[in-house]
Order: C-alpha cells, then structure tokens, then sequence
C-alpha cells in the first residue's frame, strides 16, 4: 500500500503522450520519430491516441489521480495546430486533470507560432520543452537540427509572452565539433534567458541512427571521453553559480521548478504511455505498444481488429522491482534512503549493497551519509559501469527483515 492509499486518496498517476513525427530525422536520434504524412495522416493518428485514451478511462477510475501530463515525441508541435488542440482537451476532459496539473508539451524551435503557444497555454498546458541542443550553427547543423539560434531566440521570447513561467531548454554536450568553449558559450547564451529548468544530456550514439551508420566520418569531430568528462563538471559548475539546483543526473533548476512528470519515472511511481512505442508501468505491470503508425491506428479504432497493439507486458518481480528502482533512485541527486527503501521492499540497501557502494566512496564516486547513499558528480558521469557492477548481488532470501 503506498501513502495516498494509506490516507484514503487517490493515487496520483502520470500520462505521457507520443507524437512520432518530426520534419526530420536528427542524426543522433533513436526515437521512434518519422518524416509527418498528410494532415489527414496526423489527424487519424490523434484520433487513435484519443480512442486509445478513452479505453482507459475506467481502468483509471476513482482509484487514481493523474496529477503530471507529457506530450513529447518526435515533435508534437509538428502537428497541425487544431489537432494538437483537439488532444489537449481531450486529455483534460479523460483524465479529469486537475487545474494545477503539470501539463508539459515539448517543441522544436523551428515549429511554434505564437498563436499556437497562447492557446496551449489558455487550455492549461503549463509547462513547455524547448530542444535548443547547441547556440553554435556548426554544431546544430552536425546534429542534423533544422533550427538556429534565431529561432531559439524567437521562440523562447514567445513562450514568455505567451505567459510560460516553467520552460525547460534542452542542451547537448559531446557532440561533434563541440569544445569547452563553444560548450561554455552555449551555457553562457542560454542562462541570460534564465530558462527555469535546464536538462543537459550527453550524446550517446546508438544502433539505428546516422551517427553509428558513419561513425567513422564522425569519430575524429567528437570531444572524446576524457574532455566529455571535463565538460559534463565543467557544465554543474557552471549551472550551479548561477543558481541552478542539480537535481538529477541530467536535470537543473531554478528551486521549486523541478519536472514532476519525469520524477515519476525516477522514484518508480506509476504512469501510462499512449502512443507508437510508448511505456507504461500500471497495476504492477509493464507493457508498451506497437512501433508501427499504422498498425496502431488500426488496432485501436477498427472494431474487432486482429492487430494486437500491445508490444510487450511483464509482470515485475521482486528482483527486477529492486534492481529498478536502484538504477533509477541512483540517478536522483537526492540517491537512495535506507529506510525508505526497507520500507519498499523489506531489505537493507547497505546490507545488501553497502560493500560495494564503499569501494566506489573511497574512489569520489559515491557518499554515503545519514543512511543515503547517493552519486557524486564524477561518478554520475559513468553511473552505467557503477550501476552493472553494484546491482549484481546473491541470493535475496537471507537479507529479508524481519
């Protein structure tokens, strides 16, 4: 039972939305992201995401609260503007959000309007992600970005107009052509918009995207693992003069203005995923749907359709429950309560783990303090090596508590 069922309330629950399309692929992006068809093409896939929706409406019930809402994508500014405000309403009216929901939106600089932005902020979308990624032309275009800093600039500015007090930026480091410098300058840029939440993420080049088809041409432009390092301390220093809080491996804010939706995923709290590839943990379940645009549609809004939409589903064990919420709790600056996690499962982190988590104190890489044990910056940069390590562990039956 957790706390909100303890006291009688609903539990709060957060619903992300994905929007597949994209003007074009960026070079590093692994996302199930496509070049957009015909409106109507995008008009049927709103529509599935709403019957999709509505499906779930008593399965939510009176049992939970969604209380956090994300629409991200691919590039959900990319749809034609009444759709995109048809899925809003329909959020709103299906899941009963309240008024001071968070109501995040992401959008690509190049694909805003002013108008546009007024009335998402008039339906109640509150917060908006803006991908700037690079203030340095050379760099955008290396991305495969289709903006420039104009548009960042132009955007941004409307965002305020339009009355958004909680903008995040999105910055990329380790990217190819990319310095301390030109890093440094991108930072320097942005703060002076003082954007109320920062996430800063380190390109990561994965199967299936252009960058690993021409690694090779690419390799010689990119920082390296040494200077990544460098930029990735460099950057938290940087940020936290200027008043940003780190709050995750990944995330800086201004205080009070940390993203409530992606925390859900961090403290493993439940959500649901609508969408081509989205995930859902709900009801002690994990399950996704579909890649295919198509085969989404069609099994959502054909009656009696015989296209299973439902990707995967587990059941999640003891074990994987754990080993989840290590690896995600871990990425929190705020790291792991011993007691809360006790509370959780019935076992002592520091029991279990504390043997190894010392050998990694005694290296600048871990604190463990006042029964937390928690990241430090150094070793955030290479939390994945730490993580394989300290999650393999013996037999759980001997450190149950009593």
């Amino acid at each position: 039972m957790n706390y909100y069922e303890a006291i009688g309330l609903p539990k709060k629950l957060g619903i992300y939305v994905h929007i597949p399309f994209c003007l074009s692929k960026c070079a590093y992006c692994d996302f199930n992201s496509s070049v957009p068809g015909s409106k109507d093409y995008m008009s049927a896939y709103v529509s599935a995401l709403i019957t999709h929706m509505e499906s779930y409406r008593w399965a939510v019930g009176d049992g939970y609260q969604p209380d956090t809402v994300f629409i991200g994508g691919g590039t959900p500014t990319v749809l034609p503007s009444d759709d995109l405000f048809r899925l809003v309403k329909a959020i709103r009216r299906i899941f009963s959000l309240p008024r001071d929901a968070e109501f995040t939106v992401e959008a690509n600089p190049a694909t805003v309007t002013y108008s546009t932005l007024t009335r998402l902020r008039r339906m109640g979308v509150n917060r908006l992600s803006i991908g700037m990624q690079s203030a340095h032309e050379n760099e955008l275009k290396a991305l495969g970005r289709i903006h420039n800093r104009h548009d960042f600039s132009r955007s941004f500015r409307m965002a305020r107009d339009a009355r958004f007090d909680n903008i995040n930026v999105d910055v990329m480091f380790g990217i190819p052509e990319q310095t301390m410098d030109s890093l440094l300058h991108t930072l320097t840029y942005l703060t002076r918009y003082s954007p109320d939440h920062i996430s800063l993420y380190d390109l990561k080049i994965e199967q299936g995207t252009k960058f690993f088809e021409n690694y090779r041409e690419i390799a010689p432009l990119l920082p390296g693992e040494d200077l990544e390092a460098d930029m990735y301390l460099a950057a938290i220093q940087f940020l936290k003069d200027r008043g940003y809080v780190q709050y995750e491996i990944s995330n800086f804010c201004h205080p009070g203005k940390g993203c409530l939706h992606n925390l859900k995923y961090w403290n493993c709290d439940e959500y649901l995923g609508f969408g081509v590839s989205a995930h859902s943990y709900f009801n002690g379940q994990r399950f996704s749907f579909t890649p295919d645009v198509e085969k989404y549609i069609q099994g959502v809004t054909v009656k009696d359709s015989p296209v299973r939409i439902t990707d995967e589903c587990d059941e999640i064990g003891e074990r994987e429950r754990i080993g989840e919420y290590i690896m995600l709790r871990l990425r929190l600056c705020d790291g792991i309560d011993d007691r809360e996690f006790a509370r959780r499962f019935g076992y002592s982190f520091e029991a279990l783990y504390g043997d190894k988590c010392r050998r990694y104190v005694k290296m600048g890489l871990m604190t463990m303090q006042g029964g937390t044990t928690a990241l430090t910056p150094a070793g955030m940069f290479v939390s994945n090596t730490i993580l394989s390590d300290i999650l393999e562990f013996e037999d759980l039956g001997r450190w149950k508590l009593s």
